[in-house]
């Protein structure tokens, strides 16, 4: 096995819940308010939709927000990774990851190790656009078992609640998470720092139609099928556990510039204000004026 490299899940397409768009000569990230599915080809449009965009949309009433999903392995902590990113703009390259205890940092000297205290009290982290990152691999309905869809977000809220329903998920149905069937949705929340309106954040929980109880039981039966023909999946698991632990950086070198495209912006992704609502030069801004610029540039960047 390559040493320095990480070996990931197999993707085969990507889940999101925005895109990239031109506005005023910058390409800027552009949010959603449902679930996209693409293959990993890009045209001169953007990505190319997925077969799959189409009919779980047919299947739907409305727009898509609601996918069918499984996890590819039983420990949380392997379908979600999370850290904290510094990506560096002009080469598309990660700068420093931390979990915010330890991070990997690149420098003169090549990768460094160093303590990493979270953006909030990280002088370096502070002063090159520092944020949680996250990325979760999964199977879209009961296709392949190892050929997954990635989806990617820097949103606290996305990473906080997918992480949470991913270990109680674990938890409660005895560490059977690969075999529950599960569905990824979008939910909808304001806050005053949206100003009110309404931001979107990916969840997790059991399939429409079905309970808690009804999922775990699925998923028992599931697993003792796979036992039967002989899936070992605590060896996969393992083989994933090891394959992360290779590299220091886990997004590849070809995936790096659209990456930092997407989710790590110039200027944060902040938008031009329109020249009609922005206050008149010399003139104090309001905290409405503050407020509205704010909830301006949240608006460009996807949750």
């Amino acid at each position: 096995m390559l040493k320095g490299l990480a070996i990931t899940p197999p993707v085969i397409g990507r889940i999101s819940i925005g895109r990239v768009v031109e506005k005023n000569g910058k390409r800027l990230p552009e949010k959603d308010d449902q679930f996209t599915i693409t293959t990993q080809v890009q045209n001169r449009d953007g990505w190319m939709l997925h077969p799959l965009n189409e009919s779980l949309r047919k299947a739907t009433t409305g727009k898509l927000r609601s996918i069918p999903v499984r996890m590819l392995f039983n420990a949380p902590d392997l379908n979600l990774r999370a850290e904290y990113c510094l990506f560096d703009r002009n080469t598309g390259r990660p700068v420093c990851v931390g979990n915010g205890e330890t991070c990997k940092r690149t420098g003169e000297h090549g990768i460094e190790a160093l303590a990493c205290p979270s953006p909030e009290g990280c002088a370096f982290g502070q002063s090159g656009n520092c944020k949680p990152y996250g990325r979760l691999n999964m199977t879209i309905g009961d296709e392949d078992e190892l050929d997954s869809f990635i989806f990617r977000t820097t949103s606290y809220n996305s990473i906080r609640s997918l992480s949470a329903r991913l270990h109680y998920l674990s938890a409660v149905s005895g560490s059977l998470l690969a075999c529950l069937p599960l569905e990824l949705k979008l939910r909808g929340k304001s806050t005053t720092q949206s100003y009110r309106s309404p931001i979107f954040y990916v969840d997790l929980g059991v399939r429409v139609g079905s309970d808690l109880e009804a999922a775990i039981a699925q998923a028992h039966d599931l697993n003792e099928r796979r036992k039967a023909v002989g899936f070992d999946q605590p060896a996969l698991d393992a083989a994933a556990r090891l394959g992360f632990s290779q590299g220091a950086f886990e997004d590849s070198p070809d995936e790096r510039a659209a990456v930092a495209e997407e989710f790590f912006p110039e200027d944060g992704g902040a938008v031009t204000v329109d020249p009609k609502s922005a206050p008149t030069p010399g003139t104090p801004s309001s905290l409405k004026d503050k407020l509205d610029r704010k909830a301006a540039a949240l608006a460009a960047v996807p949750t």
